[in-house]
C-alpha cells in the first residue's frame, strides 16, 4: 500500500482512479490522491453480477448441485445463502467432471469453452487441477470485516447495532476496510434476524430441470450464470440454444438475463453489444 500511495503522490494530475473493492486500494488512493474520484472497474462489476446470478440460481438447487432454475418468486437471498453453498460446491464438481470428461474425449480447450460457456483460461486452469479450484474465501485480511467477526458478534449480542460505533470499534482493532463493506455484513445480519423473527419463509416449488437441448444434461448454475451475462453477439450457436432453453424453462432466468443486459449497457465495453 505504501508503494501505491507514494506513486500516487508523485502524480497529482490524476483525477480518476479505477480500482477493485479492496479496502487497502481505497485507503492508498485516499492518502495518495485525495483529489481523485474513485470508481469501481468494469471487470469487477460484471464479476459481482455473475456471482450474484450464480448464487440466485443455486438457491433453487438440490444438495446434489443439479440446477433447478425455479420460476418461483425469490423470497430472501440472505436467508438461503448458506443453503446455496453446498449446492454451489457440488455444481462446481459437476462442471469439473464434465470438463475432464470432454478432455478425455480429445476435445481442445477452445471446443470445451464453446460447449460449456466457461472462459478458455478457466478451462485450462481446471484441467491442470485434480480437484475443483477454490476461487473464493481466500485467507481473510484486515480489509475484510469478516476478519473481525468474533468482535462484532460479541458487540451485536450485547445490543450494539449502530454501524458507526461498530466501525470505530473494529478500526481500533486494526480494521483497514471501508464503512460500506461493514454495512453489507451488518445488513445481512439484520435481514437474517428479521427473517428468523417473522418465520414466514416457505420453500419455493420445485420445477423441472432446465436441460441442454443438445445433450439433455442439466444446465448447472455455473454455466447458466456465465451465459446469462454474455451478450447476444458473443454467444456461439450452441450457447445461444442454451440461453433460449433457460429463458423458456425459467422466467426467473429470463428476468435476470434482461436485467443483466441492461446493466451491461450501462457499463459498455468498446464496440460491445448489450442486446440479449
Amino acid at each position: 500500500m505504501e508503494t501505491c500511495t507514494k506513486w500516487l503522490r508523485r502524480h497529482p494530475e490524476i483525477e480518476v482512479v479505477s480500482r477493485d473493492r479492496c479496502g487497502l486500494h481505497a485507503k492508498a488512493v485516499r492518502q495518495g490522491a485525495p483529489q481523485a474520484l474513485q470508481v469501481a472497474d468494469r471487470f469487477h462489476l460484471v464479476q459481482n453480477l455473475r456471482q450474484a446470478i450464480e448464487e440466485q440460481m443455486n438457491m433453487h438447487g438440490r444438495a446434489t448441485g443439479r440446477a433447478l432454475l425455479s420460476d418461483a418468486d425469490n423470497i430472501s437471498t440472505d436467508f438461503h445463502l448458506q443453503r446455496s453453498r453446498p449446492a454451489h460446491r457440488e455444481s462446481r464438481k459437476e462442471i469439473f467432471t464434465t470438463i475432464h470428461a470432454l478432455r478425455e474425449q480429445g476435445l481442445s480447450c477452445s471446443e470445451i469453452e464453446r460447449r460449456t460457456g466457461l472462459k478458455r483460461r478457466s478451462v485450462a486452469k481446471w484441467l491442470k487441477s485434480e480437484v475443483p479450484p477454490d476461487r473464493r474465501r481466500a485467507t481473510l485480511k484486515p480489509t475484510s470485516p469478516w476478519y473481525f467477526e468474533e468482535i462484532l458478534a460479541v458487540s451485536w449480542k450485547k445490543g450494539n447495532r449502530r454501524g458507526r460505533q461498530l466501525f470505530h470499534e473494529i478500526q481500533s482493532q486494526g480494521y483497514e476496510g471501508s464503512y460500506s463493506h461493514l454495512q453489507r455484513l451488518l445488513a445481512r445480519w439484520r435481514r437474517a434476524e428479521k427473517q428468523t423473527s417473522t418465520d414466514l419463509v416457505t420453500r419455493p416449488a420445485r420445477l423441472e430441470l432446465v436441460r441442454d437441448p443438445q445433450t439433455g444434461h442439466a444446465i448447472s448454475p455455473v454455466v447458466a450464470a456465465a451465459l446469462c451475462i454474455k451478450t447476444q453477439g458473443t454467444l456461439a450457436p450452441d450457447q445461444a440454444r442454451k440461453v433460449d432453453a433457460l429463458k423458456a424453462g425459467s422466467p426467473g432466468f429470463a428476468t435476470m438475463r434482461s436485467l443483466a443486459m441492461r446493466f451491461r449497457c450501462s457499463v459498455p465495453a468498446s464496440g460491445g453489444s448489450g442486446r440479449g
